[in-house]
């Protein structure tokens, strides 16, 4: 079984830009950065899995390397066309290698050891789909025993409809689908409750490339 982190490296202007508003480029991608971090820790403390990071644009930024260091994960290279197709192409990946995968994004502060440890063991009990819903409409966690390529083609990414347009198809496929609680991920200012994980709204440190 893998565990598969899907992150963007967290330039400033170019990670997390609609909190941009709110916190400006550094500061939202030094959110971004602990947001990783979180999802990382999480991930390696589901073992036994396999843990992947997924990057992009590329796995040269050295925010990768320091976190395949430091958690010692395997970084790939997201590719393809969409999100929608970078995600089926990972787990895909998975499937090849004769494995089942969970793939998580890195939005969600709440997704716990837990839900991935359910996660992996619907998969292993023959679940075809496990979805974690995410609050705004979308889903913070996709595992697949079948990655259909439906679930992910010309999905209105970022919207409020991708849970449940997922659900169809899934439905209209005639897959077995099993659902995690619905949790809250942090993407846009609305969502800047950060009382609920301090360990997210520490003092901030000089983010990496500014100088004084």
């Amino acid at each position: 079984m893998r565990i598969q982190v899907f992150a963007r490296a967290p330039r400033p202007g170019e990670t997390k830009t609609r909190l941009i508003p709110a916190l400006g480029p550094a500061g939202a991608a030094l959110l971004h950065e602990r947001l990783i971090h979180r999802t990382l820790e999480t991930a390696r403390s589901a073992a036994p899995a396999e843990v992947e990071l997924w990057c992009t644009p590329d796995m040269s930024d050295d925010f990768f390397t320091e976190c395949a260091r430091r958690y010692n994960v395997r970084l790939r290279l997201q590719a393809g066309g969409d999100l929608g197709a970078r995600m089926h192409g990972a787990l895909n990946d998975a499937r090849g290698a004769g494995t089942h995968a969970v793939l998580a994004g890195t939005d969600c502060p709440a997704l716990t050891a837990d839900h991935l440890r359910r996660a992996m063991t619907w998969l292993d009990a023959g679940a075809d789909l496990v979805l974690g819903p995410a609050e705004d409409g979308g889903y913070v966690l996709i595992g697949a025993g079948r990655a259909e390529a439906e679930l992910f083609r010309d999905m209105p990414w970022g919207t409020d409809r991708v849970f449940v347009e997922t659900c169809k198809r899934a439905e209209d496929l005639g897959l077995d689908v099993r659902c995690l609680e619905v949790l809250p991920d942090l993407d846009r200012p609305e969502d800047l409750d950060l009382e609920r994980f301090p360990d997210l709204a520490d003092p901030p440190r000089k983010p990496r490339g500014q100088s004084r």
